[in-house]
């Protein structure tokens, strides 16, 4: 058995995996894969709707937001979104928590003035900045929910009159949130939602009403809320196994009960860091993320080894982002906590080991 802990591609459960690889052969027994039907047939147009109805169950969406589904990642959201609302002088502020907002500032660069009110780079992004204010006449104010390479998460914002959106692609499904707090929430399908190629976007309609009319037609939040987000095909495969995953999140109890096994999982990994001799972590304790836990070995010459000793205990995916190196363990939606607990017993073991070979060579020294 593998114990998938990776950070990008998400973890599925194995009957939405049943389900989509059923469907591929034959969708709902029409005689044709959900690969090759239109988009514009009755058969895809329920799973679009439910889809949709899902994500407004499952995160009490308000009326009068629209759900829209996108391609592109929530990459092309940090350009997409500063097309939309960051014109003619207007400036917005951003929060730089991480290498994902560093993305996000450098395409709104492109199209306006951007005011970074408050940044973590000091200390290598390992704290969420606190205390800053956000200017009275931003265009919007914009920040990282969860910051998926440094670990660390945001689980409140300063109350504002300025447009508040959010880039929730790490923890989106993973905890409550009340959607009434922000304009526009956007997240990439591939952590807690399905596989890549579907971006969720939710987004007051209030927010569109005084745009301008020189936005390219495939970055117009318009007109994808105008035509239920099938302006262009779009990514059918990747709406369906979410419209699968977001099905078996709401029969095991919704988000609320997932946020409880959620901060279980964390716990019992950030405990395990925390007392074993060879393992720090490295996010400020307050501001640890629960979807992605970072942490480093006090001898970094011995990293190689235990990555090596866990992948022969079947844990795959924990190495850390190239340019943080370590380890990143993400523990999404659908990893269960056994998984878990096989991570901490191999973090034991390794130091046992090492610790049973250091009392040999010392007995041998002494003889």
């Amino acid at each position: 058995m593998k114990h998938n802990f990776g950070a990008g591609p998400c973890i599925l459960p194995a009957k939405v995996l049943d389900q989509a690889a059923d469907a591929v052969r034959d969708f709902n027994g029409i005689g044709l894969s959900i690969l090759e039907i239109s988009h514009r047939t009755p058969e895809f147009e329920a799973v679009i709707n439910e889809t949709q109805d899902l994500v407004r169950s499952l995160l009490g969406v308000p009326a009068d937001y629209s759900v829209l589904f996108l391609q592109g990642g929530a990459s092309t959201q940090f350009s997409m979104l500063a097309m939309n609302f960051l014109q003619q002088g207007k400036k917005a502020a951003y929060l730089d928590s991480g290498f994902f907002s560093l993305k996000a500032i450098k395409e709104a660069l492109f199209f306006g003035e951007v005011n970074v009110i408050a940044s973590s780079k000091d200390k290598k992004y390992d704290y969420v900045p606190v205390g800053y204010q956000i200017p009275a006449d931003a265009a919007y104010f914009h920040y990282c929910s969860n910051n998926t390479i440094e670990g660390t998460e945001m689980f409140s914002h300063p109350a504002t009159a300025v447009p508040v959106i959010c880039d929730m692609s790490s923890d989106i499904f993973s905890r409550v949130i009340n959607v009434a707090d922000f304009d526009l929430i956007y997240a990439g399908a591939q952590k807690n939602m399905g596989p890549a190629g579907m971006t969720l976007v939710l987004i007051k309609n209030s927010l569109l009403e005084n745009l301008g009319d020189e936005i390219a037609s495939m970055s117009d939040y318009r007109i994808y809320r105008d035509n239920n987000s099938m302006f262009n095909t779009p990514p059918v495969f990747s709406i369906y196994v979410a419209m699968l995953n977001l099905r078996w999140l709401k029969e095991k109890g919704g988000v609320a009960k997932q946020e409880i096994e959620n901060i279980a999982k964390s716990t019992l990994l950030y405990q395990e860091i925390d007392r074993n001799t060879l393992f720090y972590g490295l996010s400020n304790p307050v501001d640890r993320s629960r979807m992605n836990v970072t942490f480093k070995m006090y001898d970094q010459e011995l990293e190689a080894a235990f990555l090596d000793f866990a992948v022969s205990n079947g844990i795959v995916g924990i190495k850390g982002f190239p340019t943080a190196g370590g380890f990143r363990v993400s523990l999404y939606n659908a990893l269960p906590i056994s998984s878990v607990e096989v991570l901490v017993k191999s973090m034991q073991d390794f130091e046992a080991k090492l610790l049973n070979q250091k009392v040999s060579l010392e007995n041998k020294v002494r003889v």
